[in-house]
Formats: C-alpha cells, sequence, structure tokens
C-alpha cells in the first residue's frame, strides 16, 4: 500500500462511509470555531474537507500550522449531515475525521495566497510561479493545456502524420524575428541559433520523402513580450504535407480546430465552415489582417465623396487631394446615444495618435442632414450616397477618418473593436474562425523604400509560373494563409516554393544574389536540386488556443514557467552572468561598459 495515500482528494464518497483512510496534501484553508477545526486538504485531483476536535491530542499542533504545510492524515471517513454537502466539489457528501496526522512538507509564510484568485503584481507572481500555479484557476489552464496537446497528438495520428524531431541547435536565419545565438565551443568564433520554427527542417522532411509530419515544436525569438506573446519560447503545432494545395491544408486545419475548440470549450462555433477573406478585403473591411468576425461593423471607404463640390469639408478635402483615404464607420440605430458617447471616442482616438473621428448622425424632418459637429459641411445629395455606399439609414451614426493608407486602417481597426465592445455588439460566446488569403508576395520598405518579402520568402507565389510579371512585383499575390480567430492570429502558412530557379528570381527582386541565396540558405536550396514534391503547412500556435479556450487574455496565464516582459525568469534569475572560465572556454570576451 501506498505509505502517503489510500485516495486522492478527490475519490471518496460516501461509498466510503466509515472507511479509515490516508490523505495527503496541502492545507487549502482552515476554519477554526473553537472546538472544532475544519480543514481542506487539497492535492492535484481535488479538496477534502477533514475535521478534528479539541479532545483529539493533535488538535493544538494542527491548529499553528501555515496554510500549504505538506502533511498526511490517518482519519475516519463520515457521512455529512445534508445541510453542509457542498456539491461544488466531488468529495462534498462526506469528511474525514482526524485521528493523527504528520508533517511532510514544512511551508515559510507565504508571500501571496494560493486559496484565492486574488490578483496579484506580475513580479510576485513570476518569481513564486510554484505556488502560483497551485491556484485553482491557473492549475487548470495548466492541466487543460496537457489535454489539448494529447488530444492534438492523437488526431493528428488518426490523419496518418507522422511525429518528428527536428533539432534546436541550428544555423543563423537572416529572415524574421531576430535569433538566440549559442556560442560553439568546439568550433571557436562560430554560433548556432536556437530556431525561430523548423521551417527549413520540415520542408526538408518533406523532400526526404516523408508525406506528413507534425510536430510539439518549441520555437524561440528575440522579440519583445505582448499579451498574446511570450518572449524568448513558445510552442506551435507544426504541420508539413506533400503533394497538396491550399485547399488540402485548410481541410486538415478546420477539421483539427473544429474539433478541438467543440471538445473544450462550451462555447459555440460562429460557423463551422471557415470564411475566406482576401488580405486587401480584409484590411479595407476591417483595417487588420486579424479580424475579429464576432464584431459586426465593416469599414468603409468613402474618399470620393470628398473630391465631390457639395461636400465642404475642407480640411478633409485636402488631405484627400494630396493623397490621403478616408474610411468610416458605421453604427447602427444609435440617433439616441449622448454627446458624450461621440465626443469621447473622438477624445480615444486622439489618445491613440490620430487626429481624431469625426462624426454625424443621420437625421431626416424635411430632408437627409447630418446631426454633429462636421455634418453641416455636407449637402443631402452627398449624405445620400454616403447611405448607398455604405447600408447606412436614418438614425445611425457614422464614425470617419482620413489619412495615409496605413494610418487610417490602424485607427479605423482599432475604433471598430472599440466601438464594438462599447456598444456590446461582439458576440462573446462564440469561437468565429476566419482564413485571411492572398497575401501579397512582396511589399514597400516604409523606411528605404526597397522591396521586401511581406510574409514567407519560401512561399510560391500565385498564377502561371510561367508568365509571371516580376517587372511588377508588388501586384504578385502568394499562397500564403493566415488563420485568425476572434481576432487573434493563430498561425501563419503557405504553399512552399519548391523550384530552385523560380526562388532565385524572386530573392533577386528582395536584394538577394544568388551568391547571398547558396550561402544562407545552403541546405534549403541544395535539397531542392534534387527533387522536391510540392509541399505546404502551417503551424498554429499552441499557447493561443489554450488562451482561447481557457478564456484568458494574456498568455502568460496558460504558460507553465513565463517569463517576464523584460524576458526575464524571475524565479530562475534568467539570464544570469557566467564566470570567465566558462567565458575563455567558448572564446567569449566581454566588453566592459564604460
Amino acid at each position: 500500500m501506498n505509505k502517503y495515500r489510500t485516495h486522492n482528494c478527490s475519490q471518496l464518497t460516501i461509498n466510503e462511509e466509515g472507511t479509515n483512510v490516508i490523505l495527503s496534501g496541502w492545507i487549502n484553508k482552515k476554519r477554526d470555531h473553537g472546538n472544532l477545526l475544519f480543514i481542506d486538504i487539497r492535492d492535484h485531483y481535488g479538496i477534502t474537507q477533514c475535521i478534528i476536535d479539541k479532545e483529539n491530542s493533535f488538535f493544538a499542533k494542527l491548529e499553528k500550522l501555515q496554510l500549504e504545510t505538506v502533511i498526511r492524515v490517518n482519519g475516519l471517513v463520515k457521512k455529512r449531515s445534508q445541510e453542509t454537502v457542498n456539491k461544488e466539489l466531488n468529495t462534498g457528501s462526506i469528511e474525514i475525521k482526524i485521528i493523527s496526522f504528520d508533517v511532510i512538507g514544512t511551508c515559510k509564510e507565504l508571500p501571496l495566497p494560493v486559496f484565492s484568485d486574488q490578483e496579484y503584481s506580475e513580479e510576485i507572481r513570476l518569481k513564486y510561479r510554484f505556488l502560483d500555479l497551485r491556484r485553482k484557476k491557473i492549475h487548470e489552464n495548466i492541466i487543460l493545456r496537457s489535454k489539448v496537446i494529447s488530444f492534438i497528438r492523437s488526431e493528428m495520428s488518426k490523419l496518418d502524420f507522422l511525429e518528428f524531431q527536428t533539432p534546436i541547435l541550428t544555423s543563423s536565419s537572416p529572415e524574421g524575428a531576430r535569433d538566440f545565438l549559442v556560442p560553439s565551443r568546439l568550433n571557436p568564433g562560430k554560433f548556432y541559433a536556437l530556431p525561430q520554427a523548423p521551417q527549413q527542417f520540415k520542408q526538408l522532411i518533406m523532400i526526404s520523402g516523408f508525406d506528413k509530419y507534425f510536430q510539439i515544436a518549441p520555437c524561440f525569438r528575440d522579440e519583445d513580450a505582448r499579451s498574446d506573446r511570450s518572449p524568448g519560447e513558445f510552442y506551435q503545432l507544426d504541420i508539413e504535407m506533400s503533394f497538396v494545395t491550399q485547399e488540402d491544408i485548410f481541410k486538415v486545419i478546420e477539421k483539427l480546430l473544429t474539433k478541438i475548440f467543440n471538445k473544450f470549450s462550451s462555447k459555440t462555433l460562429f460557423e463551422e465552415k471557415f470564411p475566406r477573406i482576401p488580405y486587401e478585403e480584409a484590411m479595407l473591411k476591417y483595417g487588420s489582417d486579424k479580424p475579429d468576425l464576432r464584431n459586426p461593423l465593416i469599414i468603409s471607404d468613402i474618399t470620393a465623396i470628398f473630391l465631390r463640390d457639395d461636400v465642404k469639408f475642407e480640411i478633409f478635402k485636402k488631405l484627400v487631394k494630396s493623397g490621403s483615404l478616408v474610411r468610416c464607420i458605421v453604427t447602427k440605430n444609435t440617433k439616441d446615444k449622448p454627446r458624450s458617447f461621440f465626443d469621447g471616442l473622438d477624445k480615444w482616438a486622439k489618445d491613440q495618435g490620430s487626429a481624431g473621428l469625426a462624426y454625424f448622425t443621420l437625421e431626416k424632418k424635411q430632408s437627409v442632414s447630418g446631426k454633429g459637429p462636421v455634418g453641416k459641411f455636407f449637402s443631402e445629395e452627398s449624405l445620400k450616397e454616403i447611405m448607398k455606399m455604405t447600408n447606412a439609414e436614418i438614425g445611425d451614426s457614422i464614425f470617419f477618418a482620413c489619412g495615409k493608407k496605413i494610418e487610417v486602417e490602424k485607427i479605423t481597426s482599432l475604433a471598430r473593436d472599440k466601438i464594438g465592445n462599447d456598444l456590446d455588439l461582439v458576440e462573446k460566446e462564440k469561437f468565429a474562425f476566419c482564413w485571411v488569403v492572398d497575401y501579397p508576395m512582396f511589399e514597400l520598405d516604409e523606411n528605404d523604400k526597397n522591396i521586401k518579402f511581406s510574409h514567407n520568402p519560401f512561399s510560391m507565389p500565385q498564377g502561371d509560373l510561367n508568365k509571371l510579371d516580376l517587372n511588377d512585383p508588388l501586384k504578385i499575390k502568394a499562397f500564403q494563409y493566415d488563420i485568425v480567430c476572434n481576432g487573434i492570429e493563430l498561425s501563419s502558412g503557405a504553399i512552399r516554393n519548391h523550384i530552385p530557379e523560380l526562388m532565385y528570381k524572386l530573392f533577386k527582386i528582395a536584394g538577394y544574389s544568388e551568391a547571398d541565396v547558396n550561402e544562407k540558405f545552403s541546405g534549403m536550396i541544395n535539397a531542392l536540386s534534387y527533387g522536391a514534391p510540392p509541399h505546404g503547412g502551417i503551424a498554429p500556435g499552441i499557447d493561443r488556443i489554450v488562451m482561447l479556450l481557457a478564456n484568458e487574455k494574456n498568455i502568460r496565464e496558460v504558460t507553465m514557467f513565463p517569463m517576464n516582459q523584460n524576458a526575464q525568469d524571475l524565479m530562475m534569475n534568467a539570464p544570469s552572468q557566467v564566470n570567465e572560465n566558462q567565458l575563455k572556454e567558448l572564446n567569449i570576451t566581454l566588453k566592459k561598459n564604460k
């Protein structure tokens, strides 16, 4: 028999009434009623209430114990009275009358309470993460993460995917985020890089003749933290398939994600068939390539209105003539909203760094007019034209912004989210997936005006490969796609370019010579030269999937041992300094700051 327990803290029911049992766990909570002491013992599985009366010689010692002390209890299972049954616990119909106990793990004064989910500072929570992980909500989040990963592995095997592990120590890549570099002791002056993703390796697996690959892959990127992105490392479901088109990838991912979200959440899917939205349409309608489709608000372009003679809004007219765009959002039936609602949105927009949001409400007395600060600048005919362009009706309000394309997309996207939430339009009990497709192969760098890859340099361009117009590269679209849920990008993916000659041509447009490609992507370009199948893949983020399922807004709530915003592990004191002997072995000399 196990000397620490006969049962776990979630097993006992009235079926064990009268049985002698041994339980071990942490003291979750104590309630002292004078002559009777109630102690909740908690382990990984649940909680069991134990009682001891003052006549017991162990009473005084138990009474003094610190919460979170680990104890072993020997006791008798008793049925609770009807009025004291706790239906929220699996063990709520019984309690344990303590006969004896002993301490098997002492506990110092706690820096944060474990029995509640009270908010504490990030610094305290991460420094004492092992205590934070004992708390009910985050403990359940980590269990959920484990179950999701196990389910994914099972489903991928059913779909005939094979799981392979790819190297952690590899070469530095010039694309993407900053690499984490690891000095090589055996090769002085040279460095490995931790993989930002197994991108090249998974393509090499396809070139090696395997047909379907997956991996729960660790990825390392030296990026700043965000609420939906951990600094340093994260995990993704890495997938690659041979002899496939974009549609084949979509079928696998839609089937998998539908099963995951239906199994692990009570929320429903907005649509079982994920909509496909071209990139340009997404940027126009939502101002973002990560649209939250739970929000019904749509952005419209009304730039042409400001070229009319009967529109006298001179500030916008001048900006439009100089190349600016005007985009607007219609809110339905908001005529009765107070002035503070409209002015508040204008002020909020200015706080975001924008020039603000102009607005008016459509009303009709003798004629159609715009009620609001700028409504007087529009004729009845121009207002009717706006109504036609935006499907607006009398009683609706129109908020609009003017600026360069990138500026107006940013502020209208933010405004769409804010207005949708302020008006409670977002269907929060749903998951709304979509594919964003048809990304441009190249884009113009705003800083140096050079052409660069917009997404993934290894992607296959769309269209007849023999008739590609390489002289107008900004018009070339690629078989690149993102999967988005509730405004969060879960993954990017692509059908890969498996033709070396085409790869040289595309990289040349982005400023890489043939020699550059041969040097920086030697393993890939060499492998492609020995007969490569058409292939493609995607890599949904595990952390973000679990974050959505757990209904959390911060990815650290579903990560076991996350770093803080400054990429520091406060619990293990990483990154840390190393001694001179270690540096000497690696042929590294640190430059002293003056």
